[in-house]
């Protein structure tokens, strides 16, 4: 059974403590000051420290850093009757597993103790876990392991070896931009890598970042300033969500495509691009074509090499080692020693959609890692994930009804879903939908007009 050590200077307390922990079949320690607690740390080496912040000889923050010392995983849960705010950020900034006022409710001590215990039951499985070989990541790496990412490392080879332009093509947060720093890396490395969001910056401003422009060229134009396709010489200029380009910028890189030169805005010289163009968008590029909203002479000169980078529902095999992977990279980011998820965790991970992909499985780490009392993440570090994420969706799913005997086409199944999921989430947005659906905004669109569906909500 576990052993638990109490210090604390109330004479009653620590008897009560002692007598209750020892009828719950604990092995306990007694000490009255903060230098017998530690001493008797060192000698019993419990796995739980019941701490009292006002002692005699030393206050129980420092206990607590000393304890730390001697083992950073420590579980201490610290008792105190000031019920002040600035004590508790200070008792759990300090490391402390939980905080429990006086006087002493049994049933919340004797929750704080059974989770404090599992979770140290928790990191000494994963730990052990971790002894064996595993892989080594570095920072830009791309993991993944199913055929759909194979495919894409043998692709980045290829285009790695010439500089033509390439499309890469993926929903919001799959990581299209690490792809393009990856290529950059493979081609051109002491290069500059210079990234521009096209949605991010106006038209008439956008135009001046690419190209650069002469002084006097416009209001404002003091100086000449160099554009993004000259500052990169022989490097990279990533264009993130080209979709969001206006028709009268899409014609000027075009003639960039073309002839790969330019002009400064305001200036009459042709300068030469030696700049390799990778773009990217979460948009359906070739719907938008059809729909005139977007070259197509321009979509066929981005479109020379395509990468489509298949969300994280797809792909659900690569979870576990995308989580060690980010948990790696949070840690060093972070100073934190966070070293998994426990198999909870991982199983609702394994079953969630992922709308926002890649990028939302960071976001929730980083926020659990920053908030987690232990060095396993367990459900209560991901409030984030309700129900929805344990029964594996964002929505309620369809089903389709076909008669016996009755053939139907594909076009009437796809219909009969649309309708049903529509139907069956009516509360839900147009983009929610798409995410229950698995297609793009554009490609839902397209299909609601198809089928005659109008929808209110948007």
């Amino acid at each position: 059974m576990a052993k638990i050590l109490v210090i604390d200077d109330d004479s009653s307390i620590a008897e009560s403590l002692d007598l209750y922990l020892t009828e719950e079949g604990y092995t306990v320690y007694t000490a009255a000051t903060g230098t017998d607690g530690l001493n008797a740390f060192v000698k019993h080496a419990p796995d739980l420290v019941i701490l009292d912040i006002r002692l005699p000889d030393i206050d129980g923050f420092t206990v607590l850093e000393d304890l730390r010392e001697e083992e950073e995983n420590v579980k201490v849960v610290m008792i105190t009757a000031y019920h002040d705010m600035d004590s508790t950020i200070k008792a759990m900034k300090g490391g402390a597993f939980d905080y429990i006022h006086k006087p002493i409710n049994v049933e919340e001590l004797d929750m704080a103790i059974r989770k404090a215990l599992k979770t140290l039951e928790m990191e000494k499985k994963i730990s052990g876990l971790l002894n064996e070989p595993s892989r080594s990541f570095k920072v830009g790496d791309i993991i993944g392991n199913n055929n759909e990412m194979k495919e894409i490392f043998k692709t980045i080879g290829v285009v790695s070896q010439s500089r033509t332009t390439v499309l890469i093509e993926g929903e919001s947060g799959t990581g299209k931009e690490l792809i393009a720093k990856v290529i950059h890396n493979n081609t051109a490395p002491d290069e500059p890598y210079i990234a521009v969001n096209c949605s991010a910056i106006v038209e008439t401003l956008l135009e001046s970042e690419l190209f650069g422009h002469e002084k006097g060229s416009f209001t404002g134009a003091v100086v000449r300033k160099l554009g993004k396709f000259e500052l990169a010489r022989y490097g990279t200029v990533f264009l993130d969500e080209i979709s969001e380009m206006s028709v009268n910028l899409q014609a000027k890189l075009l003639r960039v495509l073309q002839e790969m030169d330019f002009e400064r805005v305001g200036g009459k010289d042709s300068i030469k691009v030696n700049a390799r163009i990778i773009t990217a968008t979460n948009k359906d590029l070739k719907g938008m074509v059809k729909e005139g909203k977007f070259r197509d002479d321009l979509y066929y000169r981005l479109n020379i090499v395509s990468i489509r980078i298949p969300p994280l529902r797809r792909r659900r095999e690569d979870i576990p080692a995308l989580v060690e992977y980010l948990l790696t990279k949070i840690n060093r980011e972070l100073h934190k020693k966070v070293i998994g998820a426990s198999e909870e965790m991982m199983d609702i991970f394994m079953k969630y959609r992922w709308p926002g992909n890649v990028r939302e499985l960071e976001n929730l780490l980083t926020r659990a890692v920053v908030v987690a009392k232990s060095q396993v993440l367990t459900r209560g570090d991901f409030p984030e994930l309700g129900d929805d994420a344990v029964n594996g969706a964002n929505g309620k799913k369809a089903e389709i009804n076909i008669e016996p005997g009755k053939n139907m086409t594909l076009d009437e199944v796809e219909e009969q879903y649309i309708r049903r999921v529509i139907k069956d989430n009516n509360h839900r947005t147009k983009g929610e939908l798409c995410d229950i659906l698995g297609i793009s905004r554009p490609t839902f669109e397209r299909k609601l007009e198809k089928y005659g569906i109008t929808i209110e909500k948007d």
